[in-house]
């Protein structure tokens, strides 16, 4: 607070004024700050501060403590103490392994997905899943078109026209070219240098070997595509199968929990050796 004196010839009269936090605030103030490195030591990185200083010395204490209390344990062990479970339980290297059994039966992705999302998320991502298989399955027919031989029916009007007919002459290009179902150049045009792009009139090869190579490989990137495309699929297949498992799993784990009625647990051996359990509620007359 501030305190004015005012003197006058009869009295003296004190005057506080206290100040809000908004007009302390607006005070400029000394401000403190840590060097930084010196120039001569940046090869050593950042200068530590103190509050930098503080974490790692809780942490370091932390670990001490840690360190102490497990030296302990060690020191007071009884080496008669002996549980069953020690019976299962092994070290390979020094590592302790943990056991495999059925509560470790889900990989950690399906155990995370089930720790953190509820019935209906899996449910909801279970049928995108389904509709994205249903919708590759409906495309994937598509693969592979026109990779048959392609026809070209012409109609004439007289049979005579049929006999003599020749596609080179209708087409008005070679008879190399005659199999093209697209970049087929006219007569015309190849008598003109300048209407060929990059190629000159006289360095067209029409040979059928190279014709023959061309369908292939485009054959082999058609095959490769459809190899690709089915893959996905399998693999699409496989997680919309195992978010459908997931999902009833999780309702029967949902209806045992949280199920009304009494309920009993009953295990079966089937004939493989494998353990099958299954829930059987009481039969309750309802009114």
């Amino acid at each position: 607070s501030l305190t004015t004196i005012i003197t006058t010839t009869t009295t003296t009269i004190t005057i506080t004024i206290t100040m809000s936090s908004s007009l302390r605030n607006a005070i400029k103030r000394t401000t403190h700050k840590e060097r930084s490195q010196p120039a001569d030591r940046t090869r050593l990185g950042l200068l530590e501060k103190h509050k930098d200083y503080v974490l790692r010395a809780k942490d370091f204490h932390k670990k001490e403590d840690a360190i102490k209390v497990l030296k302990r344990k060690a020191a007071e062990r009884n080496p008669d103490e002996f549980y069953f479970a020690m019976e299962k339980k092994k070290t390979r290297d020094g590592v302790h392994e943990e056991r495999t059994t059925e509560q470790n039966k889900y990989t950690e992705e399906e155990l995370k997905l089930m720790k953190t999302q509820d019935l209906r998320y899996v449910s909801l991502k279970a049928q995108t899943e389904l509709k994205r298989v249903q919708k590759m399955k409906e495309t994937l027919h598509c693969l592979g078109a026109g990779i048959e031989e392609r026809k070209h029916t012409i109609f004439v009007d007289e049979y005579s026209e049929a006999k003599t007919f020749k596609p080179e002459t209708y087409f008005d290009t070679p008879r190399e070219l005659i199999g093209r179902a697209f970049n087929r150049p006219k007569n015309s045009q190849l008598e003109d240098a300048d209407q060929l792009v990059g190629v000159g009139a006289n360095e067209i090869d029409y040979d059928e070997e190279e014709l023959r190579k061309q369908q292939e490989r485009r054959l082999k990137k058609v095959a490769k595509l459809n190899r690709g495309a089915y893959k996905m699929l399998n693999e699409h297949e496989e997680r919309a199968e195992q978010l459908k498992s997931m999902t009833v799993k999780m309702a029967l784990q949902k209806e045992i929990s949280h199920g009304k009625g009494v309920k009993k647990k009953i295990t079966k051996k089937n004939k493989d050796g494998t353990v099958e359990s299954y829930f059987v509620w009481k039969q309750i007359r309802k009114r």
